[in-house]
């Protein structure tokens, strides 16, 4: 007797320390993954103004990680369930590493960056040049040779990026759905939400750190090492400024390599969680095999997946639940992607400034709420339709606090001859024809090339030679501007690089801003545990690891991938000035409209949030007659325990039943 329980109890602790291995490895894993699609999507700015790229094509640059991901991942999820799980999560881990790699490398085969710029850079104290009587000292002026825009447009470095990120989204294909349905199935039913809480709880600490690595990088220049920062002319408030980029994507490559190891040394299956307790329930290892045998003999690899495919189809509160995340993603997706780019344009912050925002303010309430909605399901026992319930009222009272958002705005940046009048009057948007003044008609200024300076009349001007300066004196960001005569105001009509600030009230705004999406964050992340498990819960058990993926592929081909495209476009039909490259041809865009840029960036999200709920509202009444599949898996380690026993008898006349017995037929037995 004393080597049977000897031999239990090695089981239990071996069972026990690699169910917790895979939940640490799994939870890194998801750290890994998220940190670097964070990174990625706080880079997409510096990306757009490196390569010279309108928001539309930085759009598709950022969907095509959803397009690598879906052309994985019904397969991966249902092929997935029947091969080694934890190996091919490392294997995507290694994928999503060389990923990152390939993004970074346009950054090594690339020549230096240039901004388009009206001054000299090598200006010092002691001397002057006459800006407005000369252009001499233009450095990056537009001309008609053909040849620059080779270099520039059509070397398609970008394309690098893209197919890099197509790679990272098919090494994490694997993650999300081979790992929850692994939890789910050796897992307690009642630990299953607590075990997704912490899961989902990397999946911020993740997107954390990648947010303060990017503001970290964006704060420093592009090609800082090989050229003198101090000769620059701008900061990283300019909307020419590119930050390092290229270095957060090394970082990212070696943490995902790193991740995938622990994957390698996890076995394929493990005892369901509590069975583990009852002796009665664990024989010997020969019932063990004998189960697995009668579940190769009854599924093939292939044959069940068209029966999936049409459970799926035909169960309606899964399908509304799919097309209540496909409007959702919709919305979120559209503002995560362009968060930071809203930030900067409606409250003039900078890339750097922006990203670290968005980290301290919007995670941290993120990742409280994923840990406290998993502790209420697992403490309160909430069964599928109050999880339902729950998740749907929580997550329409943040949709009400969302309205607040379109109050807490910011003017457009006072510039003369675009959005106000050189005599600092606002005028209608889009007059680029009155870029010319009689102030600086005479000076034979450039009109397209965007350099920005701000007078002490507190008004920007396209450039120091627009704005009438004929001397300058200091170097790199310290110079400052004299005898400008388009500045007319009690001072000395000076002016000095960059856009003039936005002020105290703009400020203010933000702070507003900041504290409702915190508290937005907070309350939708309560109300994801819930209803994540109601997907989990409303399909079969044997159909969750294709219907996980089958709900990820729907998100992300009508979601993931057209939403940062569309609305790309909308964002660039709102820019008010672009950028120059050499040859002529538009670059990435300088400054927006930012109250038409408000309206789209909030007001689109409103409209898809508003029609989803229309069949989550669907959803709530077909619960009230429907009886879902894993309604009572809540219930307690009862219900597992029966489960096994039941088996173990079909183990025993696994011959005569295997052949003859499906799925439906065999629960009915039991």
């Amino acid at each position: 007797m004393g080597e049977p329980e000897k031999r239990t109890d090695t089981q239990r602790v071996r069972c026990l320390s690699k169910m917790k291995m895979f939940l640490v490895a799994l939870t890194w894993a998801y750290i890994s993954k998220t940190l670097s699609g964070s990174y990625m999507n706080s880079m997409l700015t510096q990306i757009e103004r490196r390569f010279n790229l309108p928001t539309s094509l930085v759009g598709l640059i950022n969907g095509s990680f959803e397009i690598g991901n879906l052309l994985l991942i019904v397969f991966v999820s249902y092929f997935g369930t029947k091969l080694h799980r934890p190996i091919m999560i490392g294997v995507g881990c290694v994928v999503m590493g060389l990923g990152c790699f390939l993004i970074s490398l346009p950054h090594f085969l690339m020549n230096r960056y240039e901004y388009e710029s009206t001054i000299s850079a090598s200006s010092n104290l002691s001397s002057s040049s006459s800006l407005c009587a000369e252009n001499g000292t233009q450095t990056l002026i537009p001309t008609d040779n053909p040849s620059e825009c080779v270099k520039e447009v059509k070397s398609l470095m970008w394309v690098y990026v893209l197919v890099g990120n197509i790679i990272r989204g098919m090494g994490e294909t694997p993650i999300m759905p081979l790992g929850i349905s692994y939890i789910e199935d050796f897992a307690k039913s009642e630990n299953s939400p607590l075990y997704i809480g912490f899961i989902e709880t990397g999946a911020i600490i993740g997107p954390l750190i990648g947010l303060l690595l990017a503001s970290f990088c964006a704060n420093i220049y592009v090609d800082t090492g090989s050229v003198n920062t101090d000769d620059l002319t701008i900061s990283p408030t300019d909307s020419r400024w590119v930050g390092a980029w290229w270095f957060g994507f090394l970082i990212c490559a070696g943490v995902n390599i790193l991740t995938g190891i622990p994957f390698f040394f996890l076995p394929k299956t493990l005892p369901k969680e509590g069975l583990e307790d009852n002796a009665d329930t664990l024989k010997d290892d020969q019932e063990e095999k004998c189960r697995g045998e009668v579940k190769k003999e009854k599924h093939g690899i292939t044959k069940d997946f068209l029966p999936f495919m049409k459970s799926l189809s035909f169960n309606p509160v899964y399908m509304l639940f799919i097309l209540v995340s496909v409007l959702q993603f919709n919305a979120f997706v559209n503002m995560f992607t362009f968060m930071p780019k809203y930030l900067e344009q409606q409250y003039g912050k900078s890339t750097s400034d922006a990203i670290f925002l968005i980290g301290i303010y919007n995670l941290p309430p993120i990742c409280l709420g994923y840990i406290v909605g998993g502790l209420i399901m697992k403490k309160f026992k909430i069964t599928v339709k109050q999880a339902a319930h729950v998740a749907c009222w929580l997550s329409f009272l943040e949709y009400l606090l969302y309205f607040l958002s379109f109050f807490m705005a910011c003017d457009n940046s006072s510039v003369a001859g675009i959005t106000t009048s050189y005599e600092g009057t606002q005028e209608n948007l889009y007059v680029g024809h009155s870029v010319l003044s009689e102030c600086n008609t005479d000076c034979n200024c450039p009109t397209k090339t965007w350099d920005p300076v701000c007078g002490d009349n507190g008004l920007s001007y396209m450039s120091a030679c627009l704005a009438g300066c004929e001397t300058s004196a200091g170097a790199g960001l310290n110079m400052v501007f004299q005898n400008c005569s388009c500045i007319r105001g009690p001072r000395n009509a000076s002016a000095v690089l960059g856009l003039c600030d936005k002020g105290r009230d703009c400020s203010r705004m933000l702070q507003y801003f900041l504290i409702l999406s915190t508290a937005s964050s907070f309350i939708y992340s309560l109300a994801a545990i819930p209803g994540y498990m109601v997907l989990l819960r409303c399909i079969k058990s044997e159909e969750k690891s294709l219907g996980v993926g089958l709900h990820a592929f729907c998100t992300r081909i009508f979601a993931g991938i057209p939403a940062p495209i569309y609305f790309g476009a909308l964002v660039d039909s709102t820019c008010l000035h672009w950028g120059m490259l050499k040859c002529g041809e538009p670059g990435a865009c300088r400054i927006y409209d930012s109250t038409i840029f408000r309206h789209i960036y909030l007001g689109l999200p409103a409209a898809l949030r508003g029609v989803s709920y229309i069949p989550a509202f669907l959803v709530l009444i077909l619960l009230r007659k429907h009886h879902l599949p894993g309604e009572n898996a809540s219930s307690g380690t009862e219900l597992v325990l029966t489960k096994a026993m039941g088996k173990e008898k079909e183990c025993k006349n696994a011959h005569q039943n295997s052949k003859t017995l499906n799925g439906e037929e065999m629960k009915t037995k039991l």
